[in-house]
Formats: C-alpha cells, structure tokens, sequence
C-alpha cells in the first residue's frame, strides 16, 4: 500500500506498523585476544591498586605541561573547559590528590573479577546482611560514559541499607562496562550495545542469578532489558528514552500540538524544538567524534592527564546544568569535591581505558547495531523512570509507553542532571527503592491471579 499522506504515515507508523523480531545474538561470542580458549569461571577477589610507578609518572605529567593558551576575555566554559581553572586542578592532582588514601576508598566495598566470553569484568558487589523475614533481592547498576563505577558509591549505603518498612533489602551488583575502569576491552571490534547486554547477563548468570532487577542511566541497560524481558524483573531508569520512528514522530507532532505529547508544566523540558535541538547540536560533537575516530582523540587524551581532565570535567559541567556553561569555573565545586571528580578520572588514567571507552561509539552507531532496530522493539519489562530537570534528553508519558508498555512512572523532578546518583545519591537511591516496591507489588499481584 502506498502512504500518500502525512496522515496515513502517521496512522500507520503509530498504530499499524508491527514491530520487528527480537534479533538473535550470539550469548558465548568470544571477545577475549587470540583463539576461544578453556574460560575460567572463578570469581576472584580484587583491589584497585595505584602503583607507584603508574602515581610518579602521572605527577611528572601533570607538572610538565605545555603553557596554555589563554582562554578569550569574559568567557566561561562556552568553549569548552576554561583554561584560568586548569592550573588549580592540576596542582591539586599532583599534590594534594592522596592517593593512598583515595586508593583505600576504592577499596571500601568488596570487589571481585571474573572472566566472561573471554574478558574479565570487574564488579563491586554489595551483599546486606538481614533479619529473618528480610529478602535480598539482586540488582545491577550500570554506570556512563564518561563516567563509572565511582558514581555510585555515595549511593551504595543508601541502596543496599536494611528498614523495617520494607521486607526486601537490595543487593547491588556494580560492574565497570568490558573496555572502562578495571574490566578487560574487547580484542576486536563489534562489542556493541547488544553484545555488552549479553556480557552483563551473562555475568548475573555466573554470579547466580537467573532473574534480577536492573537500573541503568544509559542505552546499554535499556539494550539489556530489551533483550531479555523475561530476566529482567523490573528497570529503573534515569535516562529512560526512546529514538524510535514513533518517538521522532510525536516528538514533531507536539512542536505543533504540545498539549498532545506532554503535560503543560513539563513542555519547556522539550519545546521549542529550536531550544532543545540547539542544545543537542552544540553538545554533541563529542558522539560524532567518538563514533568515527576513537582511537586518533584516544591517542591524545591517553598522553595527557591535563587533556582527560579537561574533556571529561567540561562534561561533568555541562551535563550537570547547561547553564554552568557561563560560569568561569563550570560550577564545577557546586556539586562534588574535586577528590570526587578526580576518582572518576583514576578510573580512566590508571587504566588507561579512555580509547577503549569511546570505541564503543563507534559500535553503537555501526550499521550492523542499528540494524539490529533495538529502538523500535517494545520491551514489556516493567519500567520506572526518574527524569531529572537537566538531563540531556526528556520525553514524556505518550512518547515512553511506545517503548515501554508497562511503565510504571515516569518520575519527573526539579533538579539534578546525567549523573544523578552521583550528584544527588540519596533522591536517586529513594527513587529506586520505591521503584522497586513497585515491581514486587506487581509480580505479587499478577502470582495472585
């Protein structure tokens, strides 16, 4: 049938057109080096260590940097990270950073490794101890980019805490993403967002757990829980979004019609179109860049603590309020101590994991993943989105429940940004709890019938 008008196309792309089959993938591809060898199902324990050698070499090249090029007159971080603020942060780093101190922080929860289709993920892996009565329940929390598992760790305490009000307490399972942090990169290419779903449930599955909840602030959760519905027993989101055909379509559709796509309090979240997609353009490049040429702005940053800083610390800033862009230091203290941030970058730098991090850019918009039409399958796994009032991206009720059949709630509040449990570790940490009361109440439900 040929569609010969808006209206038709929009008829059939909303209401007719049946959504592709879940793909087949591969669940024991190998990604380790070499040939697939005998795999050492072990789980072992592990400690972050920061070798001396590693710590004198970062200080060499902290305090032997080039002069920068002054920033221009009356600027904040519109340009990127303004270079008046990089002399204070590098002198921090070299010389008030603690690394030992900082080194026995990483340590304070249990760690572990273990090797899956041929790489060893690392994971922190936080177990409550209960009264009778008490069900622990696991769940797996998936970091950013350019984030990780440090993100997570003022949330922890909160997540995994024990109330007399609840009769499950939460046992969370923190893995660095194969190619971040402390986790093996893949040896060759084609480890997209599908293939590291598999690798994360795969790695429940080793720690023995055939079902488990799921939260996720990024497309990899929302690619797992598509995958495997049946796993997957409830996902917490705080970047729950769809690039379907029929989400790009409402979303047009409400720049002329706001009042059909959002609610009127939450329209400024999306409209202008002019707004919304400025934003987009401006603060996108980095996708673009890290999609085609990983490995070329690899070899820089991976030469340069100053250079990690200043790429990642400028997203911490942006991403954080887009408004920090005005501010001469990217209302970067506004939120975290530097200690904090600089975590986050030890678990690029001592790693050496900032090529192999954005490599997965390149994968995620290869043609062979897009053909894979993730977005335009519906996932009936129940869903509980958190949306912070400055995350990159907003939608609405209408245009979730095409991806997500079974929302929850699409839980909407008056502050933080990309990095919420991070930044505001106790609303997220509440947030997810309630999400996950939700989903229990439901399963019982649904067992009663």
């Amino acid at each position: 049938m040929l569609l010969t008008s808006p209206f038709l196309i929009v008829v059939y792309t909303l209401f007719l057109r049946s959504p592709p089959p879940l793909p087949d993938v591969d669940l024991e591809a190998w990604w380790g080096p070499g040939e697939e060898t005998k795999q050492d199902t072990s789980v072992r324990t592990f400690e972050v260590q920061f070798s001396a050698s590693m710590i004198q070499d970062l200080k060499n090249r902290l305090k032997n940097h080039r002069k920068w090029t002054p920033p221009l007159e009356n600027i904040g971080f519109q340009y990127g990270f303004n270079n008046k603020q990089l002399d204070s942060w590098v002198a921090y780093w070299a010389e008030r950073y603690n690394f030992q101190e900082r080194e026995s922080f990483f340590n304070k929860f249990p760690q572990f490794k273990t090797n899956i289709q041929g790489l060893d993920i690392h994971i922190i892996r936080v177990r409550p101890e209960v009264a009778a009565g008490v069900e622990i329940i696991p769940m797996l929390f998936l970091h950013t980019w350019p984030g990780s598992v440090r993100e997570f760790y003022e949330a922890l305490p909160h997540l995994t805490a024990t109330s007399e009000d609840r009769d499950f307490a939460i046992e969370a399972i923190v893995p660095s993403w194969p190619g971040y942090g402390f986790s093996d990169a893949p040896a060759r290419p084609g480890l997209g967002t599908a293939e590291m779903a598999v690798i994360l449930r795969n790695l429940m599955h080793r720690l023995g757990f055939k079902k488990f909840y799921l939260q996720g602030g990024d497309i990899i959760g929302i690619s797992l829980a598509t995958l495997f519905p049946q796993e997957v027993l409830g996902f917490h989101s705080n970047v729950g979004a769809s690039a379907s055909t029929s989400a790009i379509l409402l979303n047009l559709i409400g720049a002329g019609m706001p009042s059909f796509v959002v609610e009127s309090h939450l329209a400024d979240r999306m409209y202008p179109l002019s707004s919304t997609f400025g934003f987009l353009l401006e603060e996108s490049g980095y996708v673009h860049l890290q999609a085609t040429k990983p490995d070329t702005l690899g070899i820089a940053i991976s030469d340069s603590p100053v250079g990690l800083l200043s790429y990642i610390l400028e997203k911490f800033s942006t991403w954080t309020k887009n408004e920090y862009k005005y501010l001469p230091d990217g209302g970067l203290d506004n939120h975290w101590s530097r200690d904090q941030l600089l975590d986050n970058l030890m678990c690029y730098w001592a790693t050496s994991s900032f090529t192999t991090s954005v490599r997965v850019y390149a994968e995620i918009f290869s043609k062979r993943q897009i053909g894979l039409q993730l977005d335009e399958i519906p996932t009936p796994v129940p869903t509980w989105i958190i949306q912070a009032k400055n995350e990159l991206i907003f939608q609405p009720w209408r245009i979730l429940r095409r991806k997500f059949p079974n929302l929850v709630a699409a839980n909407a509040i008056d502050d933080g940004g990309h990095f919420l449990a991070f930044q505001l570790p106790k609303v997220f940490s509440e947030d997810v709890l309630k999400a996950v009361a939700a989903f229990r109440k439901l399963e019982s439900e649904k067992n009663e019938l």
